[in-house]
């Protein structure tokens, strides 16, 4: 008898475990799946004034043998960095430093002239001033100046960063309140985002191998900066 009625009782509670569960609504995890999802990417960028010069500068020697133009290198590089230190660059560091065999061929046969070696150095300045700054380190023993690059400061690109993200989200949005509304659907909430801001690439004024030439005493060399472009993506999924 007491079987029976421990049997009816679960039978009772399998029941009414069964209606509450057909009564309960879908749960959160459920309920994201059901949701309809617009993704849009909003993009901008924002235009700023360089006021830095990347420049690099090669000491490049030639000579009978390796230890002479080993000699020679550091001999001009040093006297090179003395003076460029002397200014307060900032940055300063070496960039490559080369040495090897010269070799001509000629009916079909190589032959050894000597050795060939550089040292590349690179460094900030203001670029209103980088001109009298590159003329003398021709003077102090640069062979060439390989390029320079304009640069913003650290500080300008932050706050470009910062007013082109805002854009680009607000260009995400405005996309997405076009696409509803003619739709006539209404925008619930924003589920993602994913941000991808994108630094300016520094502007390059030159490439290539500058031969050492004289240098007027009088003017230096003008340099003129430009501007630098900061780009970012912003991508917004929207529930509606």
């Amino acid at each position: 008898m007491g079987i029976f009625r421990l049997s009816q009782f679960s039978a009772s509670v399998l029941l009414l475990s069964g209606t509450l569960l057909t009564a309960l609504p879908p749960s959160p995890l459920w309920a994201n799946e059901m949701q309809q999802l617009l993704t849009v990417t909003g993009q901008a960028s924002e235009s700023v004034p360089t006021t830095l010069t990347e420049a690099q500068l090669t000491v490049e020697v030639q000579a009978d043998t390796a230890n002479q133009v080993q000699t020679a290198i550091a001999e001009r590089s040093n006297r090179l960095v003395a003076y460029l230190r002397s200014q307060r660059v900032d940055k300063l560091q070496t960039q490559g430093l080369q040495l090897q065999p010269n070799y001509v061929y000629s009916n079909n046969e190589r032959r050894l002239e000597g050795y060939i070696g550089s040292n590349t150095v690179s460094f900030q300045y203001p670029s209103d001033q980088v001109g009298k700054i590159l003329d003398e380190a021709v003077r102090a023993g640069a062979s060439r100046i390989d390029g320079i690059h304009f640069i913003a400061t650290p500080e300008t690109l932050k706050a470009a960063e910062q007013k082109a993200l805002v854009a680009a989200t607000a260009d995400a949005q405005a996309q997405a309140r076009v696409v509803l509304s003619s739709l006539n659907l209404t925008p619930q909430n924003i589920v993602r985002i994913v941000i991808n801001p994108s630094p300016g690439q520094p502007m390059p004024l030159f490439r290539g191998a500058l031969a050492a030439s004289p240098v007027a005493e009088s003017a230096p060399t003008p340099i003129i900066s430009g501007d630098q472009t900061v780009q970012a993506t912003v991508t917004l999924e929207i529930a509606y």
